[in-house]
């Protein structure tokens, strides 16, 4: 038992050396490549086998010819695992370098596409996050140039609409300031109701600003659809009673939800007033409130005939209009994108579907206590 506790400790000695030393050389060569790291950890499993191995020989006090023969045992099997180690640290460098090239690409705008060539299951995981965090760029550039479309033809539609009745009130006020307007009560209650026009079109712009840069701050409190949609039907009626339309509430539960009052009420007051202006008279704007596993739905229905199919997904962008018009009274464009905003600071979605006769705007909420 003694003996074998000597030889353990030659060879835990000479093993130790052998390992303090490949420890000094792999930290003196760590910013090496990794085929040089590999070829050293093979070194220094060899030359501390092969020490501990010499360490038990000369404790044994083995002849000179065993002594050679471990020793060259030893050597061939340093041979072998050294070469091995080369083979092995110049394919994972080869496998490194094409995906270092691929990410190269992939960094100066373009898409990032794998390396054919099969890698260690580390370099293939890298390559699939590359992969994924390059279609994640590639949506988020789509939806800069998008945005950055909708911006250029919000600020064109912006500057005629405010240069079209800008031009009203300059002819008018100039009718009035040289005294010959004849009548005078009607240009002074159509001047009013053109900046009233452009006041709420301020607003509009004011609100999506805040909505765009995240200061949207919302006063959160506990109220009833009911109450909230009563209250648009009634600030909506004046409107679909000059424009010959029918006010429907159906189906209105008091479904609870925890949102600013008064961000929805301005939700819905857009959402109806938008069904309202295209309905042709004798049409019907119906309202509508329905619980799903998701949340609670809030619709509006609207006899517009429909949206085309390739402008739904448009809808809801800043500027759209879904009309090559572009005129007042269509407006600017910018209550449904309002609508969509406000709806997804409350931790919901706005939708829009085509419904036989027209089409159905909805709002989905979470439920009062259910989170968002």
């Amino acid at each position: 038992m003694n003996d074998v506790l000597l030889i353990a400790v030659f060879a835990f000695g000479g093993a130790a050396g052998a390992g303090a030393l490949g420890a000094l050389a792999l930290r003196l060569l760590r910013h090496r490549s990794v085929a040089v790291s590999l070829a050293v950890v093979a070194a220094v499993t060899v030359t501390a086998m092969l020490a501990g191995t010499l360490a038990v020989a000369w404790a044994m006090f083995l002849s000179p010819h065993d002594l050679t023969v471990v020793t060259l045992v030893v050597a061939m099997a340093a041979v072998v695992s050294l070469a091995t180690a080369l083979l092995l640290g110049r394919w994972v460098v080869a496998r490194s370098r094409d995906l270092a090239l691929a990410a190269r690409d992939f960094g100066e705008g373009g898409t990032f596409a794998a390396p054919a060539a099969r890698a260690t299951a580390e370099l293939a995981e890298l390559s699939r996050e590359l992969a994924a965090t390059s279609a994640r760029l590639a949506d988020s550039r789509d939806r800069e140039r998008a945005l950055e479309t909708s911006r250029r033809e919000l600020v064109a539609w912006i500057s005629h609409d405010l240069r079209t009745p800008l031009a009203g009130l300059r002819a008018m006020a100039e009718a009035l300031e040289d005294g010959v307007a004849a009548d005078p009560a009607r240009y002074h209650r159509q001047i009013r109701t053109e900046v009233a026009r452009l006041d709420t079109m301020v607003g509009d712009l004011f609100e999506l600003s805040r909505i765009h840069a995240g200061a949207l701050e919302l006063a959160r409190s506990r109220v009833s659809l009911r109450d909230l949609a009563a209250d648009a039907l009634l600030g909506a009626d004046p409107l679909a009673r000059e424009r010959g339309v029918r006010l429907l509430g159906e189906d209105i539960a008091h479904v609870p939800v925890e949102v600013d009052g008064k961000e929805m009420t301005r939700v819905l007051a857009n959402l109806l007033v938008n069904a309202i202006r295209h309905t042709p008279a004798d049409g019907t704007v119906a309202v509508r409130v329905d619980r799903r596993e998701e949340g609670v739905v809030l619709s509006v229905s609207d006899g517009c005939g429909g949206i085309p199919e390739e402008d739904l997904p448009r809808v809801f962008d800043t500027g759209w209009r879904g009309s090559p018009a572009r005129t007042p009274p269509a407006g600017a464009g910018l209550g449904l994108a309002i609508v969509r905003g406000i709806v997804e600071a409350h931790a919901g979605r706005a939708e829009v579907r085509n419904v036989p006769g027209g089409c159905r705007f909805e709002v989905t909420l979470p439920l009062a206590g259910a989170g968002g």
